[in-house]
């Protein structure tokens, strides 16, 4: 658990926004999947009705999130953009990918274990074309079979953090005084999320393409930058709001509605952290606040496979009864947050601390490189 003197320098409204996504997404495919589901079904049908509903949507809360953190690591304080593009762009795949396919061959060696007694629930074969689509991360836009929940997330979040990062470093290279480099980045920003609002986000067959999500990753990117123009802020917040509204008008997804509402909520929040005052959340509340932030990715990326495990002990011994199913339920829930705590320290966290990216980056050309 977190210090004191740790969580004080933590954004914690940022853990707080990703903690509550991750329970959610869990919440959502307990609701979704196996005989623990189906119990759960049975024993409180409205809030499992709720959970397979809305719960997914949880994941717009990660997109707006992920680009207020992605514009803050690339451009703290408004400055240009500082690195070679090729090591940015590695160390967010490594960071992504090496977790990500660590709960692949987690899954499948869970989906063996459980194939007897959940066939619906395990890929019917595995190819090495597929793992290789998903080491890459284009299994979604090679039309493979996905061999975990969640999968399209992570593949679209690299895709997103690249997008970001190459207006950014477009802006960089422009032939303008400095000073409008450092607005153009943020301007370009600014017309992709509205294209994606008002056109990309309309195409149902564009799902496996970051523009389909660069308007909630944008918004979270833009209530970064507004935060550090002072003045301006508020003008800034009013126009995004008022584009949002707009999109909704034109066409109502409660996605959007739901990734402007967080936007909002996390430029209120980081307002109130820049202003340096106290966190709304109680003291007892912070560490814990900060460890679930921590452990979010983790949790998010390992729990499919306990949840197999839970339902196939479920369907396996035949606990029909509804206290079974909510003991499977509570303990499948329970124990994915437990496995979360190894999975950070002992491959989450080793990945986002290699440094290979520097040996590729010396490698390429020397226009990226600058």
């Amino acid at each position: 658990m977190s210090s004191s003197k740790t969580t004080t320098a933590r954004l914690l409204h940022v853990d707080g926004l990703k903690a509550a996504a991750a329970q959610l997404i869990v919440l959502h495919h307990l609701s979704a999947y196996g005989p623990v589901a189906e119990a759960m079904q049975a024993l409180l049908p409205q809030l499992m009705a709720w959970a397979y509903q809305y719960g997914r949507m949880a994941v717009q809360v990660f997109l707006v999130v992920g680009g207020f953190l992605s514009a803050r690591a690339l451009s703290s304080r408004g400055q240009l953009l500082e690195g070679a593009v090729p090591e940015l762009l590695w160390r967010r795949y490594q960071r992504l990918a090496l977790p990500f396919m660590a709960a692949v061959l987690l899954t499948l060696c869970c989906s063996a274990l459980v194939a007897r007694w959940l066939p619906e629930l395990v890929p019917f074969q595995v190819s090495l074309a597929q793992l290789l689509a998903h080491l890459t991360l284009t299994q979604g836009v090679l039309g493979y079979e996905a061999l975990t929940v969640g999968a399209w997330y992570v593949a679209i979040d690299f895709q997103l953090f690249a997008v970001l990062l190459g207006l950014l470093w477009f802006s960089r290279g422009l032939a303008l005084p400095r000073g409008w480099r450092r607005v153009i980045g943020p301007a370009l920003v600014a017309l992709l999320m509205a294209a994606s609002l008002l056109f990309f986000n309309r195409q149902s067959g564009l799902d496996n393409w970051a523009p389909y999500f660069f308007g909630a990753y944008g918004l979270g990117a833009l209530v970064h930058w507004l935060g550090l123009v002072g003045p301006q802020r508020r003008l800034g917040v009013l126009l995004l709001t008022a584009l949002g509204l707009v999109a909704l008008l034109l066409e109502f997804r409660e996605r959007i509605a739901l990734a402007l509402a967080t936007a909002l909520l996390l430029a209120w929040l980081q307002q109130r952290h820049a202003e340096q005052r106290a966190p709304l959340s109680p003291a007892a509340a912070r560490p814990w606040l900060a460890h679930l932030g921590t452990h979010s990715y983790a949790l998010f990326l390992v729990h499919f496979p306990i949840c197999l495990l839970c339902n196939a002990l479920l369907e396996r011994h035949d606990l029909s009864q509804p206290a079974s199913g909510l003991l499977a339920f509570v303990g499948a829930w329970g124990l994915s947050n437990l496995a979360a705590l190894p999975f950070h320290r002992w491959i989450e966290a080793p990945a986002g601390r290699l440094r290979l990216g520097a040996l590729l980056a010396r490698l390429l050309p020397r226009t990226l490189r600058a």
